[in-house]
């Protein structure tokens, strides 16, 4: 049997449910239960504390003000001296700097610098990066690899390691009729469903598509899911003239069973993404998908095998991707079959923690001796 590490988790935040939040909590648990000891600092948060209390995991609560906090230092150096950390996996960069920090005092055989967005670096992320005292950076796809080489970052320091989802959850057999029977569907209506509301996913362009959609297609409906400030989009469908085809829910948690009763998942992003999570979990529930054509999403959605891709901000073709599914049930049935296939051999959370913990293995065999 492997000798069991010691790692430390940094997350400077306290939500709980975003898609960083959920890749970290689902390698926590997974690293847990392949013996790890794991110790996971976020900013102070009731809901980590009690989930990480009943999985048996240590949680800090660290305030992470800034960058030099200083008192968020001087614990994390507890925290690495009192469990003799071997591995930190920092998920931002402000964790990496306050991780950095506490490295002057004590050592850190391991120091990992997780990048899930491909907005460009400044210069003094570009340092951060850049630095001998960063180990390794653990890139979500191979398009940010490709962006960090090209602004100066070794290639041989950036592991990509695509982010995981959790296949037993979200599988073919997910019953999705509750989502429809809310909405008040019938078998005949085609849903649209959009995760996630920020200005660069796209929300205004999926809405704009469905509009020129709409005359040809009266059964077609949209579904936006995780909206915040939810009268913007509705004003924006009163304006376009589809208000009664389009619905926006707030936070939900059921989001396995909202992408079953969904007949395709539309990611409309064109800024900052990695490879849109949504559209793995849509695949794995077999729902089809229709996603932007840029950064990694290439990487998972192949046009006509895996899905449908459109130019990004290209709301006609972005409508014609949509007409093509409305009209022809059998490609979308049979992209998201080999899209499933594909999220359960690159894209599970099985997959991802084999990669993490043989990446973590390797670098500390490397590592000076302490």
């Amino acid at each position: 049997m492997s000798t069991p590490l010691r790692i430390l988790q940094i997350y400077p935040k306290d939500d709980y449910f975003t898609g960083a939040a959920v890749q970290l909590r689902e390698l926590t648990l997974g690293l847990k239960g392949r013996g790890h000891e794991v110790v996971v600092a976020t900013r102070p948060s009731e809901t980590w504390a009690a989930k990480l209390n009943e999985a048996g995991v240590a949680h800090e609560a660290l305030p992470m003000r800034s960058e030099v906090d200083l008192r968020s230092v001087r614990r994390l150096v507890r925290i690495l001296k009192t469990h003799r950390i071997q591995v930190v996996h920092a998920q931002k960069g402000k964790a990496r700097t306050l991780a950095m920090l506490a490295g002057l005092v004590t050592k850190i055989p391991v120091l990992i610098l997780n990048r899930g967005v491909s907005f460009p670096l400044d210069p003094f992320n570009r340092l951060g990066y850049t630095t001998r005292r960063v180990t390794a950076i653990v890139a979500v796809c191979e398009s940010i690899k490709r962006g960090l080489v090209a602004q100066g970052v070794p290639a041989e320091k950036i592991h990509v390691i695509y982010s995981g989802t959790d296949t037993d959850r979200f599988n073919p057999k997910v019953d999705g009729s509750a989502i429809r029977r809310e909405l008040g569907l019938g078998p005949e209506d085609f849903l649209f469903t959009q995760i996630g509301v920020r200005s660069w996913k796209g929300n205004d362009d999926t809405i704009d598509a469905l509009a020129l959609v709409a005359p040809g297609a009266p059964r077609a409906r949209l579904l936006v899911v995780g909206a915040r400030g939810p009268q913007i989009l509705h004003d924006r469908a009163r304006a376009r003239g589809v208000e009664d085809r389009v619905h926006v829910l707030g936070y939900r948690e059921d989001v396995p069973e909202i992408l079953a009763g969904s007949d395709c998942c539309v990611d409309a992003s064109y800024a900052g993404l990695g490879i849109t999570g949504t559209l793995r979990e849509a695949l794995a529930v077999e729902t089809a998908v229709i996603a932007s054509d840029l950064e990694g999403n290439p990487e998972l959605v192949s046009d006509g095998e895996t899905g449908l891709l459109f130019p990004p901000r290209d709301v006609k073709a972005l409508g014609e991707a949509m007409l093509r599914l409305l009209r022809d049930r059998t490609l979308g049935e049979a992209t998201a079959r080999a899209g499933r296939a594909r999220v359960e051999s690159k894209f599970s959370t099985r997959a991802k923690l084999d990669a993490t913990e043989a990446l973590y293995r390797r670098l500390l065999a490397e590592s000076p001796p302490r």
